[in-house]
């Protein structure tokens, strides 16, 4: 059996050929964290214990999967989103950092109003509805999504976190499905939107074990969704009502465009704090 202070630098070790030191070590006190629930100051105090048998097997599972690729959040089952955990599995997309600056713009724009109803759009882990529906707590929310063990997960992480969501599996870009749903104030969604092409220049843990159904779109129509979710604002956004969407950085200009042309008003795009063109916003 390991201790504590070997499994920590074993493992920092062994992920370094996949990652930079800093991330290695990152992601060494997360899994430590995961296999003991010991804070770093705990598991240093305590460096010469050893694992039981059953932090050894999972210390070696997890491993494993991560010299394969996995990403830290699938080996854990967990991933973080505005302060609030999630679990979060191959079904769905991992929440990211980028995604809370949008779901930020939102509560910024309708906090303290009453009654807003809401559609997120490809909801998977649920993180963006049930975090408007926590921190704009007079809100209605819908979600959808094509995929049933994504909805699985988000209708979990609702219940855990407390969240009254009315989840609906669809298949937007079928119009006959998506006008089965009700009209809204607000519509967002972060939607799939890498050409299938950019497929091979991607970090091996995103494109080999994250959701393509997620990810991926036609190479010749980059912008499937966004063509969607604009015709679909036309009949199911309220007058004066806004839709939100996350954006690929290589295709903002080309949809700020597509929303004006389909007759929105206000379209506005946002950098992330990376410095990407990557939020946009629209009235009807």
């Amino acid at each position: 059996m390991l201790t504590y202070g070997e499994a920590f630098y074993d493992l920092k070790s062994k992920l370094q050929p996949l990652y930079d030191e800093r991330e290695a070590v990152a992601i060494a006190h997360e899994v430590m964290y995961y296999i003991t629930e010991l804070d770093k100051y705990s598991r240093l105090m305590g460096k010469d214990t050893l694992f039981t048998e059953t932090q050894q097997d999972e210390y070696e599972a997890a491993l494993e999967k991560l010299n394969k690729g996995v990403p830290l959040q699938y080996v854990t089952g967990r991933a973080w989103f505005r302060g609030r955990e999630y679990v979060v599995n191959s079904y769905v997309l991992i929440p990211r950092p980028e995604t809370e600056e949008l779901v930020q713009w939102i509560i910024n724009d309708n906090r303290g109003k009453s009654g807003v109803q809401v559609l997120d759009i490809g909801t998977g882990s649920g993180c963006i509805p049930v975090s408007l529906n926590l921190e704009l707590p007079a809100s209605w929310v819908d979600a959808c999504d094509i995929s049933t063990d994504a909805l699985a997960v988000a209708e979990k992480n609702a219940d855990i976190l407390g969240a009254g969501i009315q989840f609906e599996h669809i298949d937007f870009l079928n119009p006959a499905e998506r006008n089965k749903l009700g009209s809204y104030d607000v519509i967002v969604s972060n939607p799939p939107y890498i050409p299938a092409a950019d497929r091979d220049t991607m970090h091996t843990n995103v494109k080999d074990h994250e959701p393509s159904i997620a990810l991926f779109v036609p190479n010749e129509d980059a912008l499937v969704f966004y063509k969607a979710i604009a015709d679909f604002g036309k009949e199911h956004l309220n007058i004066n009502g806004y839709i939100y969407c996350e954006l690929d950085a290589a295709h903002a200009f080309e949809c700020k465009a597509l929303f004006e042309e389909e007759g929105y008003k206000n379209v506005e795009i946002r950098k992330d704090m990376n410095d990407n063109w990557r939020m946009l916003k629209a009235r009807r």
